[in-house]
């Protein structure tokens, strides 16, 4: 049904009037997908000899008003394109760089735009001309075969919770594919357990049904109150450079009351060598099984109509093929599993040390070309963008914002004077390749180090910038580079300076003074004894006198060891649920900057 409303209204003129967001009658469209088809009759109709609800033709409706939705962004940015294309799209002037800025739409990266502009070549170099709009350039898009269940009310779906790690969902679903009557239509129950990260006060709301290898994988959503993080006035921020092997490098600055940028001398990392080189090491698996597929597919095909088919050729394919998949989920789970692990530990940094805001260079329009082509494939594989959906997502629960900056410049400028740095290798010689960066100021740091200081002083200094897309990230599309300087270190020591006490002991320690008569004890400090009571009633325990309890070095009973399962690491640490399950090895091969709790414990920056 959703296809059908898509296939109808794939045209420019449709798409023009969708976007322009005013109704046949003169009317605001409203927020919601499927009320704003049915305002402009573009309802959906079910096939012929099928009976179904309103309410799943709301459910079509809004699947279809999303894809038309998008497009209508799409379309705008063709439309821009197409209405300033130079002689060489590729080698845009300034002046074809103010015109196009000027048609696009708000918000448009440049990553959209070199996406866009090959596309349009590549239809020119097909047909020999230019296409006239978006519906020529791309055909309709295909809708995803899922139900969004939250486009219905409670007459199609019922979500409630039975305790506090159970939800059960009721939907009227068919019990047939073609249902001829209302008679076809059920209500069926069916129970899903909560993972240990929902809160038992959070909103659950409508899921999303998504039938696939003869299952249906349940998206339930949950909401929780939430206040977004200001964008501007922050005076401590944490800088983070990419990287290859050292995933994440982080460096914490300040902004004082002259603006000046006050950077502190320890960088904060995230090694995950060990886990990148697994992943290598696996996509090779990956891409060795998926030519032995090719091999085998294309002997299978060559063979001649007339001849018997081969059941080992056929065993070996079937077998082939459930080893990729099986390598495939590992690749995707061990993404998955780094991307988080290093968000908790981003975010977790950036609470320690008292920072309100994260600042991260935007790589969205990497293109690297040449030799480091290759380097571009391993920083693509290094799941950048779930780590800042991760990073984002749990930054918003403590209130910290994340901002992305321009990243042009951040490894190649000098974070203290600005001006270009030389890379050279590690003056001890611990790292391979050029992971140093010095300068004519007297720079001399690792390089990766430095972008995360250059990232945040940059950041810091253009703040007032910060602008919301329209998918609510905030970010800073042009920024000017500040300076930054060095905290001073806590002078030595000298003759004229006070000295520091000596911390050594010397003497003896002062014996208490005791009233007479009192016993005293090694283990009990000098405070009032309080008794237990002689009887405590059935089922309590008496209290114990005030004071430390003695504690047996071996004590004469049995001991009980309560075993180390998932459910007591989940009342301890429900974010570490899933990497404690997903086995003992990843962390071993993950090298992090341990996390500090000393600013947040006294309330002070930690004295670094």
């Amino acid at each position: 049904m959703a296809d059908r409303v898509i296939a109808a209204h794939w045209s420019d003129a449709d798409l023009a009037v969708l976007a322009g967001g005013v109704g046949v009658d003169g009317r605001r469209l409203p927020s919601s997908g499927w009320m704003a088809l049915r305002r402009l009759g573009w309802g959906a109709v079910a096939p012929a000899g099928v009976v179904v609800s309103d309410r799943v033709r709301r459910i079509a409706e809004e699947e279809a008003a999303r894809a038309l939705r998008l497009a209508c962004h799409r379309r705008a940015v063709v439309a821009a394109l197409l209405a300033s294309w130079p002689d060489d799209p590729f080698a845009r002037t300034g002046e074809d760089w103010s015109a196009l800025r000027a048609r696009l739409p708000d918000g448009t990266d440049n990553a959209t735009i070199r996406n866009r502009t090959r596309q349009i070549a590549g239809y020119m170099d097909v047909h020999g001309r230019l296409p006239a709009d978006l519906c020529e350039l791309e055909g309709q898009p295909v809708v995803s075969r899922q139900v969004s269940l939250a486009a219905a009310d409670r007459q199609q779906v019922v979500v409630g919770r039975v305790d506090g790690r159970m939800v059960r969902v009721w939907s009227q679903l068919p019990v047939c594919a073609a249902p001829a009557s209302y008679r076809d239509w059920v209500w069926h129950a069916f129970d899903l357990v909560l993972p240990a990260i929902v809160p038992t006060w959070a909103k659950v709301c409508s899921p999303t049904l998504r039938p696939r290898d003869g299952r249906v994988r349940v998206d339930l959503p949950w909401q929780t109150p939430h206040c977004p993080a200001p964008v501007d006035g922050h005076t401590r921020g944490l800088g983070v450079d990419w990287g290859v092997n050292t995933l994440l490098t982080a460096a914490v600055a300040d902004l004082d009351q002259a603006g000046s940028v006050l950077v502190q001398g320890r960088p904060l990392r995230f090694d995950a060598a060990g886990v990148s080189a697994k992943l290598v090491r696996l996509r090779r698996h990956r891409e060795h099984l998926h030519t032995k597929l090719d091999h085998l597919t294309r002997l299978r095909d060559g063979r001649p109509a007339d001849a018997p088919a081969d059941p080992a050729l056929a065993s070996k394919l079937v077998r082939l093929q459930a080893e990729h998949s099986a390598v495939c989920a590992r690749i995707r789970h061990l993404n998955k599993a780094l991307a988080w692990s290093s968000a908790r530990w981003l975010v977790d940094h950036a609470t320690a040390v008292g920072a309100t805001v994260i600042y991260v260079e935007n790589l969205a329009t990497l293109e690297a070309g040449g030799r480091s082509r290759s380097l571009n494939r391993r920083l693509s594989g290094a799941v950048r963008g779930t780590v800042f959906t991760a990073t984002a997502h749990l930054a918003a629960k403590v209130g910290t914002a994340v901002v992305t900056v321009p990243a042009r410049g951040t490894s190649s400028g000098c974070p203290r004077c600005g001006g270009a740095v030389t890379h050279v290798k590690t003056p001890q010689g611990r790292a391979a390749g050029y992971r140093w960066a010095t300068c004519s100021c007297g720079l001399s740091l690792d390089r990766d180090h430095a972008a995360a200081e250059r990232i945040a002083a940059r950041g810091l200094a253009n703040q007032t910038k910060t602008r919301r897309d329209r998918n609510g990230n905030t970010t800073i599309r042009a920024a000017t580079d500040t300076p930054v300087r060095r905290r001073a270190r806590r002078p030595t020591p000298t003759a004229t300076t006070k000295p520091v006490r000596e911390r050594r002991k010397t003497e003896p320690t002062p014996k208490q003074t005791r009233p007479t008569g009192a016993k005293t004890s090694r283990l009990l400090p000098l405070r009032r004894q309080v008794p237990a009571p002689a009887e405590p009633p059935p089922g309590t325990a008496g209290k114990r006198p005030a004071g430390r309890t003695p504690q047996e070095t071996n004590p004469s009973g049995p001991v009980c060891q309560v075993p180390h399962t998932a459910s007591t690491t989940a009342q301890r640490h429900p974010h570490r649920v899933r990497g404690a399950l997903l086995g003992r090895g990843f962390h071993r091969h993950v090298h992090a900057t341990p996390v500090t709790d000393r600013g947040r414990r006294t309330g002070k920056h930690p004295p670094y």
